[in-house]
């Protein structure tokens, strides 16, 4: 079995051990990490949210092969920044102002990271000055907030209205996702994009990009 097809199955299979063990044995390798992120990591996390909508796979499935995933990814980070490789985009996310839940926040960030983007994640309970903070410190172009709780889907409208404020709407894509949050909502509050779910944020992110 080739390294990439080990990688492959050992990210399918959410086994971090052994995803970061294929990841060193193919730096000394001299396999290059562009290679590693485009043939196999990125088409292991296509097929986890392939396996995901086919109903295959469920939430406690993805977030262990996201975290396989990351592991090797972390290794092979410092290596890219040596060699000044550029992500395909760079997303900020987080869940928004009085609102704790991370799941599905973390999802999201597995998958637009599996898909080739940097994502900085600031975290839960963000308030809108965090984000505008984070945006500008490193010049990313989209916004993905997140909330599970009715009662704070309001400070994403909030956050939007910051951006406003603060005079970079017009540079920074909005997405917004979580159970409550609907295509329509997204539509009030101005917000450039919906996610349904963890695997749809990476296609959604990537047209944004290409528009």
């Amino acid at each position: 079995m080739t390294v990439s097809k080990e990688l492959y199955e050992a990210i399918l299979e959410g086994n971090a051990k052994t995803a970061v063990a294929i990841t060193q044995k193919a730096i000394a390798d001299g396999i290059s990490p562009t290679e590693l992120i485009t043939e196999t990591m990125i088409p292991a996390m296509a097929e986890v949210g392939r396996l995901f909508e086919a109903e295959e796979y469920f939430v406690p499935e993805m977030l262990i092969a996201g975290r396989a995933m990351k592991s090797s990814m972390e290794l092979l980070k410092p290596l890219m920044v040596a060699a000044g490789t550029e992500p395909i985009g760079r997303v900020v996310i987080g869940t928004v102002k009085g609102d704790l839940h991370d799941i599905g926040k973390n999802l999201v960030a597995s998958m637009l990271e599996g898909g080739g983007f940097e994502v900085i994640d600031v975290g839960t309970d963000v308030s809108p000055e965090k984000f505008i903070e984070s945006l500008k410190e490193h010049k990313a172009k989209i916004l993905a907030l997140s909330a599970l709780l009715t009662v704070t889907m309001p400070a994403m409208k909030t956050t939007i209205e910051a951006l406003k404020a603060a005079g970079v709407r017009e540079q920074v894509k909005v997405i917004i996702g979580g159970a409550p949050v609907t295509q329509q909502y997204a539509r009030e509050i101005g917000a450039d994009g919906y996610c349904e779910n963890a695997n749809s944020a990476v296609a959604l992110a990537r047209g944004m990009l290409a528009a």
